[in-house]
Order: C-alpha cells, then structure tokens, then sequence
C-alpha cells in the first residue's frame, strides 16, 4: 500500500518488506508523511521489538536531534539509521538491520513523537507503524514477482501472436491485390490484343 502526499516536497508513505533472510541485512521501513509539508515540525523516533512468543515489546532503539542509541544489548552494532537525515523533522524512519537471525522473527513498531509548530502554539502527536517479521533460510518469491514474471510472458506472447495475425492479413492483402493486378494486366493484353485484331480485319477489307 502506497499513500503519497504532495507539498513543497513529495512523500510516499510505502509498506516495509516483512520477509528477511538469515545472515544478511535487512531494511525496516516506517514512514509518516505529514499531511500539511507547510508546517514546520519536529519529530524523535522509537523503534519497540516482540519476539515470537513474548507477550511484551521492548524498546530496542532511539533517534532524535542527538543522534541514535540503540537500546537493547541483542541490538548492539546490528542497527543503522536509515531514515530522514540532516533533518529534525523525520518523515522517514526506517531502519537497517545487520546479520539479521532467525530470533529476530516477531513484531516491530516504531513510534513518531510529533509536534507540529503554528503560530501561535505547539500541537504534540503520536504515530505508530507495525511491521511484522518474518526471518527465512532462502529468499522465497513472492505472489507479486510471480504475478509480474505472468504478464511478462503473456504480454511477449500476446506480441508475437499479433505479429504473426498481422503477418498474415498483410500476406493475404497483397496476395490479393497481386492477383487483382494480375487479372487487370491479363484483361488489360486481351483487349489490346482484340483491338489489334479488329484492326488488321478492318484493313483487309478496305483492301478489297
């Protein structure tokens, strides 16, 4: 799902991939456009963590004006930002995991922590997104990369019927035309042919 939301600068609010496969890295997205680019505004970021099985999130990971500070030990030295940059205010808070593993399956959220600056006042709110993991041995193909591979094939297929059905209509047209001049060049020889005899009959009887 892609929502996208025009201003002095475009944002596209897209869902994060959900599958990882184990030993490499691995993108996190979590994106909240504002609705009004206009406003000026600031935001920090949370990043929570449920494993498989647990019942409780825990808090793995922090971003503000400051910079990050990963803040579970399983995270350590796995965890880049991959979000808004030079900015405070973060649109784009995504995440790159490191080495991902198999125990890094389950839910996470992320949490923009908003404030929206008017004139006359500072208005505070809360977003949060949820992406739930799924860590494989072998990267699997997904139903829309087979679904597009289909109409590849179906559309190169498609092509080349036209091409031949094309092919084949031109064949015929100028078949037809060939032999329709074919037929006018015969009439066409016929007729002088019988004018010339017509002739040479005409001058044997003034001869007489």
């Amino acid at each position: 799902m892609i929502a996208l939301y025009e201003g002095r600068g475009a944002c596209a609010e897209v869902d994060s991939d959900t599958e990882a496969v184990a030993g490499v890295g691995f993108k996190l997205g979590c994106i909240s456009c504002k609705r009004r680019t206009e406003v000026v505004a600031t935001a920090t970021v949370e990043w929570h963590f449920r494993s498989k099985g647990q019942s409780d999130f825990s808090h793995i990971y922090s971003y503000n004006e400051n910079g990050a500070t990963v803040e579970s030990d399983n995270f350590v030295d796995r965890v880049d930002w991959n979000g808004s940059k030079r900015s405070n205010d973060i649109q784009d808070a995504s995440i790159y995991l490191l080495n991902v593993t198999f125990n890094d399956s389950g839910t996470y959220q992320c949490f923009f922590h908003r404030i929206l600056i008017y004139d006359n006042y500072e208005y505070s709110i809360v977003i949060s997104k949820v992406v739930t993991l799924t860590v494989v041995a072998k990267a699997t193909r997904g139903t829309a990369s087979i679904v597009s591979e289909f109409m590849m094939y179906f559309t190169v297929i498609g092509l080349q019927v036209w091409l031949l059905i094309e092919m084949i209509y031109c064949y015929r047209k100028i078949s037809a035309h060939g032999e329709e001049a074919l037929r006018e060049a015969a009439n066409a020889e016929y007729l002088a042919i019988a004018t010339e005899g017509k002739d040479n009959c005409g001058g044997v009887q003034v001869g007489e």
